[in-house]
């Protein structure tokens, strides 16, 4: 098929990735490809020069407009609906088959709708900046929606239609190697942020007896000079931002990942990612954590409880972690996931037809 994606446009589609929608965006792409789709992405000019880019807008707008500072602003808003419409432009004058919308920007629903243009919308977040009234306001037989876990459709879309589908995020296991065993310290994955509770694992490993290394983007530096830092020392080791085999390398040679969302995240890339090196996960039980974790882990009710889930969590044989990656949240298993909805969505066309469809999609 040809697919058009179109980006978040944050932070650009390139490692190493400010966060699981970037990393997101370049697997699926990726994924895509080597399914022998025909994709183009919509999404900053920054982004990583091997994918197939048209540049909705020549950088990302966190260089430019700063989301901290500039969210809920006209001159923000204007942006965004500048870049979004160059993209939308892209896809009318491209032919494609179906459009994969990976942005939250509202009015793609509503051009998708005037222009009969089937869409799928992978919903990352919560429904928020009029996200679920577009959704809302602008159904139609050709426009799905998928959500990455039922956790996520529970707690934050339960009046998405009937037709919305369950995409678990999916990870190309080749690019996370197991290790049968692990160093002995505990590893903490992501932005340094208070929703991330970096600061509520280096207190839980501490309680645990546990060294931990940190990794990833100080995304809040006040959170980090005043929370974070006080709290590292000679086992508490803030390890900076690593990205491709570094980061692959420094999380299959953990013992144990230790996960802190401090809101209802709705999957989790990071525990997958760290199942797939045969790493446990111990994790507060927020949002999509248990869905994700199973059996390769040990779920917190409360961060009160979270050192003893990093104990039991370090118990778990590390191949049965690697199992279940395989078997639930592979990149494989997304693709297909979403290619069931495209094969919909090209469907609800009024001038498509069931055969139609299996042809194109044979």
């Amino acid at each position: 098929m040809r697919i058009a994606v179109i980006a978040h446009l944050r932070h650009p589609i390139a490692s190493p990735f400010k966060g699981g929608m970037e990393a997101h965006c370049h697997a699926l792409v990726t994924a895509l490809q080597a399914a022998r789709h025909n994709v183009t992405l919509f999404a900053s000019g920054d982004s990583d020069p091997a994918l197939p880019i048209v540049a909705a807008t020549p950088i990302h707008y966190e260089a430019v407009l700063p989301w901290a500072h500039w969210h809920g602003t006209p001159e923000l808003t204007a942006f965004q609906e500048r870049a979004f419409a160059s993209a939308w432009n892209g896809v009318l004058e491209g032919g494609f088959d179906i459009v994969h919308n990976n942005a939250m920007h509202p009015s793609l629903h509503q051009w998708a709708v005037r222009d009969h243009i089937p869409m799928v919308t992978s919903l990352h977040v919560p429904p928020f900046n009029g996200l679920a009234d577009a959704i809302g306001a602008n159904a139609a037989s050709w426009l799905r929606q998928t959500v990455t876990s039922n956790a996520h459709a529970a707690t934050w879309w339960p009046t998405l239609p009937a037709s919305a589908s369950v995409v678990h995020n999916g990870i190309d296991t080749a690019r996370w190697p197991f290790k049968a065993s692990g160093n002995g310290r505990a590893l903490w994955c992501g932005r340094l942020t208070p929703t991330k509770g970096t600061a509520v694992a280096i207190e839980a490993a501490r309680a645990a007896g546990v060294a931990l290394d940190i990794v990833g983007p100080i995304d809040c530096q006040t959170y980090f000079d005043e929370e974070v830092a006080p709290l590292l020392g000679d086992d508490y080791v803030y390890r900076g931002l690593m990205s491709g085999d570094a980061l692959a390398q420094a999380m299959a040679a953990a013992s144990v990942l230790i996960a802190t969302p401090m809101w209802d995240e709705p999957f989790g890339l990071v525990a997958a990612e760290a199942m797939a090196c045969g790493v446990p996960v111990a994790a507060l039980d927020r949002g999509a954590m248990r869905e994700v974790v199973g059996e390769a882990g040990a779920i917190a009710a409360s961060p009160a409880d979270l050192p003893a889930a990093i104990r039991i969590a370090m118990t778990v044989d590390r191949a049965a972690c690697r199992e279940r990656v395989e078997r639930l949240f592979s990149i494989r298993q997304m693709i297909a996931g979403y290619e069931e909805a495209y094969s919909w969505a090209i469907a609800g066309l009024p001038a498509s037809s069931a055969a139609s469809t299996r042809a194109l999609l044979a």
